[in-house]
């Protein structure tokens, strides 16, 4: 859950928002707390009524109005019930529990999210002090009740490339498919509460990824002189479609002076992310000798790194914008550096792309002028020899010869001499 405290001076801005809200289909009323009756079928004068009630009481105090919105992550399924148990435990837990507060959930974007009106003057005149309440009441009473409903915990979601909670799914804008206000305020919010910008020009080139423009009128007019700002659906073709929707009329109140506001802070955030994206940069073009328009753009689209050459009505570029997605920065090429300016990218650009892996490509080249002029010249025959063609051996028949068992070698037999009686001397005659 994300909680969003902000204080204002009119709570009859507030209520006209979400009444208006109610009307278009766009939110309901959920409770209403401290109203005596059914608030549902109250007049928004009669809601009115019972906040000035209490800001007569002191009005020495002129920022009195309070607006809180509640976001949840989209895998958070809330029932009206949970919610409005929500909303008690987190108003009282900030020490507005006896305030009458009213809690509308809207359904213009696609997480979950409820808006709290309500003051900070109490039944005695006193007023409640809200200095330091985010940090001191609202994220403990966030952090408990993420517990006890048991809800996707917030803390720790900007170090996730896809954050649990945005500010909006972030789709482009076909037109005739939402309803153009609540697509262009879907859009605008997100990307104000996503990406630093630091110009107008930047802010619209984030703007026109997802088929919204914000329009400052011709130079002269009296919309160009009073900083007025129009934000429009846009086609494919980049041409204006659909009615134009008034920065004022928007919640959030994207103004011309309020992004200002805006454009100082993001020169600082953005700071942090300026080398990183130099060194996508440098690494893409670095990977080919030479590197053509076409092939840069689709290069560091698959880094998610958009690069927007801005060109005049006789077509000719005079400046390049980097959006990093990733990171969620934009900047104009000449921030980064005279080398990553419109001038000087097309200095480093060509008309086609050449590899820094063409020696292998020449060497291989060279092996098949080789074997093209050997057979030209009659030489890819087989070498001679001058060894002669072996002997066929049957190597079978040797093999399940030597498994036979080899006979025995013959021995003489000896023969049986006869035994002789003793040997007589010849006799002798006397």
């Amino acid at each position: 859950m994300v909680a969003r405290f902000v204080n204002g001076k009119s709570i009859r801005g507030m209520l006209h928002y979400n009444e208006n809200k109610v009307a278009a289909g766009e939110a309901k009323l959920l409770l209403a707390s401290g109203f005596a009756g059914d608030a549902a079928q109250f007049s928004l004068a009669q809601k009115l009524q019972r906040f000035d009630h209490l800001t007569m009481l002191n009005s020495h105090v002129k920022t009195n109005a309070i607006h809180i919105t509640l976001n949840f992550d989209p895998q958070d399924k809330l029932t009206n019930e949970m919610l409005q148990q929500i909303s008690l435990s987190y108003m009282e837990q900030i020490g507005f529990g006896d305030q009458p507060f009213l809690v509308y959930r809207h359904n213009d974007a696609a997480h979950t999210h409820v808006h709290i009106a309500s003051v900070n003057i109490r039944t005695d005149g006193s007023r409640i002090d809200t200095h330091g309440i985010g940090w001191k009441l609202s994220e403990p009473a966030r952090q408990q009740i993420e517990k006890e409903f048991g809800l996707i915990a917030a803390k720790g979601r900007q170090n996730s490339n896809t954050p649990n909670i945005k500010p909006a799914d972030i789709e482009k804008a076909v037109y005739g498919q939402t309803p153009t206000k609540r697509a262009v305020t879907n859009i605008v919010n997100a990307v104000i509460g996503t990406y630093a910008f630091t110009s107008l020009a930047e802010f619209n080139a984030v703007l026109q990824e997802f088929n919204v423009r914000a329009d400052r009128g011709a130079e002269g007019t009296r919309m160009h002189e009073k900083k007025g700002l129009l934000y429009t659906i846009i086609s494919a073709k980049g041409e204006a479609v659909g009615v134009p929707i008034k920065a004022s009329a928007i919640y959030n109140r994207p103004t011309l002076p309020n992004l200002e506001k805006q454009f100082a802070k993001n020169l600082e955030k953005r700071k942090a992310f300026r080398e990183h994206l130099k060194a996508a940069i440098d690494e893409t073009i670095g990977k080919y000798a030479a590197i053509s328009k076409a092939t840069l753009i689709r290069e560091l689209r698959t880094q998610n790194i958009t690069v927007l050459f801005r060109t005049n009505e006789q077509s000719i570029t005079y400046g390049v914008t980097y959006i990093d997605h990733y990171q969620k920065v934009v900047f104009n090429g000449s921030d980064l550096g005279k080398a990553y300016s419109a001038k000087g990218l097309f200095e480093q650009l060509s008309p086609a792309d050449k590899y820094q892996t063409q020696e292998k490509e020449r060497a291989q080249q060279r092996g098949k002028t080789i074997a093209s002029q050997q057979k030209t010249l009659g030489q890819a025959v087989p070498a001679k020899t001058y060894l002669g063609k072996p002997a066929p051996t049957n190597y079978l028949q040797l093999a399940l010869g030597k498994n036979k068992p080899e006979p025995m070698p013959s021995i003489p037999k000896k023969k049986n001499k006869k035994k002789k009686g003793p040997e007589q001397s010849p006799s002798m005659e006397i």
